[in-house]
């Protein structure tokens, strides 16, 4: 071989170890670069950033391979929220689950028991064959009754009879107010008042007073005003006893479905009415 191409092959020996030095500096330098600015971002208080879409190339060590990746979509750091708007939880025993440790409790009979371990709570619970309902969460502690059965049952049926006459939003409710010694003439009066308000679709809360030395059954007032607008008018709230010598009942508008339920049922009563009345008239005219 002659010294040229020794030569030659020399030169071509330094250059490749000169392009490994170069490629291997330069990962470095990527490396550092890159750990600097994704440290800078893990270390940042966290805000609102958005970032393109874009590709990356990372060299290996061997010059023959490198790594590339990329995104195709801009991502932002924002974080997500998953949570939801908690829901009120229905009311109810809450079983043996208790999450406080500290509880206010309140026996069967309404009265306090004052704080105690949720441990004690349950004993207590268990001695007397009980059920634990949560009161108020928001407490400090929070408020816990001991209940039975039935007056879990009662409760239920109370709030749902008050969450039913509660005016939905947007519904607009009237209120009429007087005693049971109402005079004829005043009572058709605001019996018609109730019909027009009724024709309105308002909901509409009549409140009737025992009147002192007064016989009459409140309850009859309230089917005697019912039977006036049952063409369009049914019950949202029955009449019930608010306080002594107080009742109230809510009046509705019929839904559409209600409409055609009533009156079906008063064209088959008429059918029936009317059919008595001819056979009625046929046994007369045979007797005759």
């Amino acid at each position: 071989m002659t010294f040229g191409k020794l030569r030659k092959i020399h030169n071509l020996g330094m250059t490749a170890f000169c392009v490994m030095k170069l490629l291997c500096q330069a990962t470095r330098n990527e490396n550092r670069y890159a750990k600097r600015f994704f440290g800078a971002l893990l270390t940042q208080t966290p805000q609102k950033r958005v970032f393109s879409p874009f590709w990356m190339v990372v060299p290996d060590p061997d010059p023959r391979k490198s790594t590339v990746f990329g995104l195709t979509q801009p991502f932002c750091t924002a974080e997500k929220s998953h949570t939801e708007p908690k829901r009120k939880a229905a009311f109810g025993s809450v079983g043996r689950r208790i999450p406080y440790r500290i509880l206010h409790v309140i026996n069967q009979d309404g009265e306090s028991l004052g704080n105690m371990h949720r441990a004690e709570a349950l004993k207590l619970m268990d001695q007397h064959d009980l059920k634990l309902v949560l009161l108020r969460e928001n407490a400090e502690p929070p408020v816990y009754r001991l209940m039975t059965g039935q007056q879990i049952h009662e409760e239920q049926l109370k709030r749902a009879e008050k969450k039913k006459a509660s005016p939905k939003p947007g519904v607009v409710q009237k209120e009429l107010s007087f005693s049971s010694a109402i005079a004829k003439n005043d009572l058709e009066t605001k019996t018609k008042q109730i019909a027009q308000w009724i024709e309105k679709k308002y909901h509409v809360k009549v409140t009737i007073r025992q009147a002192k030395d007064s016989n009459t059954d409140m309850f009859m007032l309230f089917d005697q005003i019912l039977d006036n607008v049952s063409e369009k008018a049914t019950y949202l709230s029955k009449p019930k006893v608010t306080r002594e010598g107080v009742s109230t009942c809510i009046l509705r508008h019929m839904s559409d479905k209600e409409l055609k339920a009533y009156q079906k049922m008063e064209k088959q009563k008429n059918s029936t009415v009317k059919k008595d009345e001819n056979e009625d008239l046929k046994s007369n005219e045979l007797h005759q």
